[in-house]
């Protein structure tokens, strides 16, 4: 179940990769920041798989990944953003949160090798804030983007709040830790497929998307 559950993730991520970069070169859809998040998503998500099957840290890896999934999703938003004031909530708020966990890396090194909980929680929560923003600006505007922003919010709410009680409850028996990294395990799989639906709605039809 396990198995199923990881890699039924990647090749759900493969699909949404191929699906979208034939739209950006073929059809010129797509919005080039959402093609380089699938990208990098995917060559971590295999680099950990690797670095796990090898007995190595992958850590540092998945730290990189939050970060990066930050900056890229907040540029991808930031890009969809019509209001110069939302755009500079978003360059400001990014440029705040890297200062903060470059300060919290200075102080204490280590923590880029192991499950940086803070730095999870702010990285999501702004990727979160810029979703809202986007709904909030759709609700007079063409739903661009619609369907995958449903998934940011429902993953990064979820994902953050089932870490966060987690951590919290880190005495409780192996048995609820496991259930809780299998329900996260399957929200990823749940996110990834928003891109698919997204793609269905809306890149398969003969409608444009600007970049």
């Amino acid at each position: 179940m396990d198995d199923f559950l990881i890699y039924s993730s990647y090749i759900i991520l493969f699909i949404s990769l191929i699906l979208y970069t034939y739209s950006f070169f073929r059809k010129e859809k797509a919005n080039v920041f959402f093609i380089i998040y699938i990208v990098f998503s995917f060559v971590i998500q295999i680099s950990m798989e690797v670095m796990y099957h090898m007995r190595l840290n992958n850590l540092l890896l998945m730290n990189t990944f939050v970060i990066g999934q930050m900056i890229l999703l907040g540029l991808f938003y930031k890009s969809l953003f019509k209001i110069q004031a939302q755009k500079k909530v978003v360059v400001w708020s990014m440029i705040l949160a890297l200062l903060i966990i470059f300060i919290q890396l200075y102080n204490d090194p280590k923590q880029i090798y192991k499950f940086n909980l803070f730095e999870i929680t702010i990285c999501s929560l702004l990727v979160l804030i810029f979703a809202l923003m986007h709904f909030y600006n759709m609700l007079g505007d063409n739903k661009t983007y619609y369907y995958f922003s449903i998934g940011v919010v429902a993953f990064m709410l979820a994902s953050t709040v089932l870490l966060l009680v987690g951590n919290l409850t880190h005495n409780l028996s192996n048995e609820f830790k496991y259930l809780s990294w299998r329900l996260n395990a399957f929200l990823v799989g749940a996110f990834y497929f928003s891109m698919i639906v997204e793609w269905k709605v809306s890149f398969s039809k003969t409608k444009n998307l600007t970049n």
